[in-house]
């Protein structure tokens, strides 16, 4: 008797190591340079922690971009068919079939798709994917000076370094009816020394 061997899909996904992170903006600058976003568009923002949730001096911050998640709403909501989700699990959004109707935009509940106003249509971040497809790392994460973002499987996530990561982490909205791939490496609380 023979055992068939089953593999996870796969997902590609950001790893957003929140310890490693100084909130250098250095990934959201990355995209910018690299796509020539339109002033106002952005595709990655870096978000300060609340003190409610990191009350500590120093600052933690969320690098946040599109989630490329399992169930898409932006995908779902597209009545032309401009996204698709790629056998990896990417999420690319195709401009060039958009017609700028913002059913993407209006579902998506982190906000990913963006509005260009001078192309009048959305856009988001599609993970790189043309640099992926030729061996390269997507440019936020080539930029990271730090390597607090990283490009992950989430299906060998729990045999790397991250295997400690967390898909809902305090401050980030919960929507389990798309399922995120984006994943988080929580800071740990500052040691405290006195004199």
């Amino acid at each position: 008797m023979t055992t068939q061997k089953t593999s996870l899909p796969r997902q590609r996904a950001f790893l957003v190591d929140v310890e490693r992170c100084i909130g250098c903006f250095t990934c959201a600058m990355a995209c910018k340079n690299y796509y020539h976003q339109e002033t106002g568009v952005v595709w990655r923002q870096l978000y300060p922690l609340d003190e409610a949730i990191y009350p500590h001096r120093e600052r933690a911050f969320f690098s946040l971009a599109c989630n490329h998640c399992e169930n898409p709403a932006c995908l779902n909501a597209c009545p032309v068919k401009a996204y698709e989700k790629r056998e990896d699990g990417v999420v690319v959004h195709h401009q060039d079939r958009c017609i700028g109707c913002g059913n993407c935009i209006r579902s998506c509940p982190y906000g990913a798709p963006r509005y260009n106003p001078v192309l009048k249509k959305a856009e988001k971040c599609s993970l790189c994917h043309e640099r992926l497809d030729a061996g390269k790392q997507p440019a936020c994460v080539q930029s990271c000076p730090v390597r607090a973002l990283r490009l992950v499987d989430i299906a060998a996530l729990s045999t790397t370094d991250a295997a400690n990561a967390v898909q809902y982490p305090a401050g980030y909205p919960e929507m389990p009816q798309v399922n995120p791939s984006t994943r988080f490496i929580m800071p740990r609380t500052p040691r405290v020394v006195r004199r």
